[in-house]
């Protein structure tokens, strides 16, 4: 599982022309999901992203998580993430999970967000859709929760 962490003023989803998702101050993340993330606890990643500590306090250091501010989540599945571009110039994507493996991953995850107590909003599933985001910061982490190619399978690094 590899997600793109951004954490944005606002942030909003829309395929054609309905608003299908968005938030305020918060997360947008954009989740993209391998075949071997069927491994993946989603309970042990959505807790820590919540516990992440990248708003600012008082002193402005980033010592804040998103439900320290009561921030929300904007979550769009992204299987573009797994893009090989190593040979030739058009992407391979063949290391991100088919849609009947992905959607039901991402859906536990989402899930497990949501138990977190935070308010989750989502894009549409297999959509093509245009995301509208104001980057706070601007602050942008790149996650990588497995990495099955290497073996990987740690919680979160």
């Amino acid at each position: 599982m590899r997600i793109v962490l951004q954490r944005v003023a606002s942030a909003r989803v829309r395929v054609g022309d309905e608003v299908v998702g968005g938030i305020a101050s918060g997360f947008l993340l954009l989740v993209g999901i391998a075949p071997a993330d069927e491994r993946v606890d989603p309970a042990a990643v959505a807790h820590k992203i919540v516990e992440l500590r990248v708003f600012e306090d008082e002193d402005g250091k980033m010592n804040r998580s998103i439900r320290d501010v009561g921030g929300a989540i904007l979550a769009v599945s992204q299987f573009t993430l797994y893009a090989d571009v190593r040979r030739g110039r058009r992407p391979s994507f063949t290391d991100a999970a088919r849609p009947e493996i992905a959607e039901p991953i991402f859906d536990g995850f989402v899930a497990a967000l949501r138990a977190e107590g935070v308010r989750v909003e989502t894009g549409r599933f297999g959509a093509k859709m245009a995301v509208d985001l104001v980057n706070d910061g601007p602050v942008t982490l790149v996650l990588r929760v497995a990495e099955p190619e290497r073996g990987e399978y740690t919680p979160v690094s």
